[in-house]
């Protein structure tokens, strides 16, 4: 595949910026079961909140991964498919826009953190986080600032959530084409917030998220 084809001195950079992005790993490398955790769709005005877990073997070489706001959407398509490949075990947690409205989009968060690491066919014994610390989990956790970046693993689970949570997006453009969802992924572009007004709020739209924009459109 044309994405993948990198020779010589590009293969051995690509290589010597994955190993600077085994740093926590490394320094893990004790833990038998290294499991990052990352979150797409935090603020979106419509559609769910996912978050992605993934256990990556030791020594793991992705060509590419990063964290997955600096991919395009080719490339994340791709490395989407090689991590579910590679991986000792993934899963993604996914909570919907009426549980984000019930208890707030970080706790909403947090449950989707939950969820992936319940949905994982291995049991980790560290997790590296992007940012965060899940309250209600006893796995020990590493929170990492920006981690998406500085982690393979958290980069890797940021693709899976990523990813995942695009492909609903665009399948929920299917089911309510006037709002664009397949271009905007529910974030409030000026597409997006100009097609609420004109139509008001459809299921999967956050109504704690939509308010000020609706009260816009009354006036």
């Amino acid at each position: 595949m044309a994405l993948r084809e990198l020779k010589g001195e590009k293969l051995q950079a690509e290589l010597e910026r994955l190993k600077k992005m085994r740093e926590y790993e490394d320094t893990y490398a004790a833990c038998s079961a290294i499991c990052g955790i990352d979150e797409a769709g935090r603020g979106p005005l419509a559609g769910p909140v996912v978050a992605g877990a993934v256990i990556l073997p030791p020594d793991c070489d992705i060509l590419y991964l990063n964290d997955s706001k600096k991919l395009s959407e080719k490339r994340r398509e791709a490395l989407f498919v090689e991590i579910q490949e590679k991986a000792v075990a993934w899963s993604v947690g996914i909570v919907g826009p009426d549980v984000i409205d019930e208890i707030n989009i970080l706790q909403a968060t947090y449950e989707a953190m939950r969820r992936a690491i319940a949905g994982l066919g291995v049991q980790p014994d560290l997790l590296l986080n992007d940012a965060v610390t899940i309250p209600g989990v006893e796995i020990p956790q590493v929170p990492i600032i920006k981690g998406d970046a500085k982690s393979l693993s958290i980069a890797g689970a940021s693709v899976l959530a990523k990813v995942t949570r695009d492909h609903m997006m665009v399948e929920y453009d299917k089911i309510f084409p006037e709002y664009g969802f397949a271009k905007h992924k529910g974030y409030g572009t000026a597409m997006h917030t100009e097609a609420l007004r004109k139509y008001g709020p459809c299921p999967i739209h956050r109504r704690s998220f939509i308010g000020k924009i609706m009260q816009g459109s009354e006036k």
